[in-house]
């Protein structure tokens, strides 16, 4: 387990992108803490980290949204309105399971039983005026990914 204080957007974007340096196709991230944390931030900081140049935004009302990278593709989720976990099924998240993706969800509760188990588990939460982040290994890959932040 890791942990971080985060002063601003601008620190958890750069975990963000310390994160993305170890990251590989298959993992998937669980990304947990209330409204405002930071959770598409440190996703934008990510997304920059691996090239991509377009605009990141919270998937809150469109529940995925897809990211095009040089020779993988990166699925952010956001279950946060999710009525129902076998609503997955209908969203296609079954065929992003296929080892040549990277997932990283928002609210996995909302979809317990039906998401893919967690490599890295990351939760933000408050800490006075900044962030505190823990991350936590779910798997063998999930922890080499921290290993590389270390």
């Amino acid at each position: 387990m890791l942990e971080y204080h985060l002063d601003s957007a601008t620190d958890t974007e750069t975990l963000g992108a310390r994160l993305a340096h170890g990251l590989a196709p298959g993992r998937v991230l669980y990304l947990n803490g209330d409204l405002g944390t930071g959770k598409t931030t440190l996703v934008r900081g990510l997304l920059r980290a691996l090239g991509y140049h377009g605009t990141v935004k919270s998937p809150t009302f469109t529940l995925v949204e897809p990211y095009q990278l040089d020779d993988w593709q990166l699925f952010h989720w956001d279950l946060y309105r999710l009525a129902d976990p076998e609503e997955l099924e209908y969203l296609g998240l079954r065929d992003q399971i296929d080892g040549a993706a990277v997932l990283l969800i928002e609210w996995p509760e909302c979809g317990f039983g039906e998401l893919p188990p967690a490599d890295v588990e990351i939760t933000l939460s408050y800490a006075g005026t900044g962030r505190s982040c823990r991350l936590e290994s779910r798997s063998s890959p999930g922890r080499i990914l921290l290993a590389s932040l270390a």
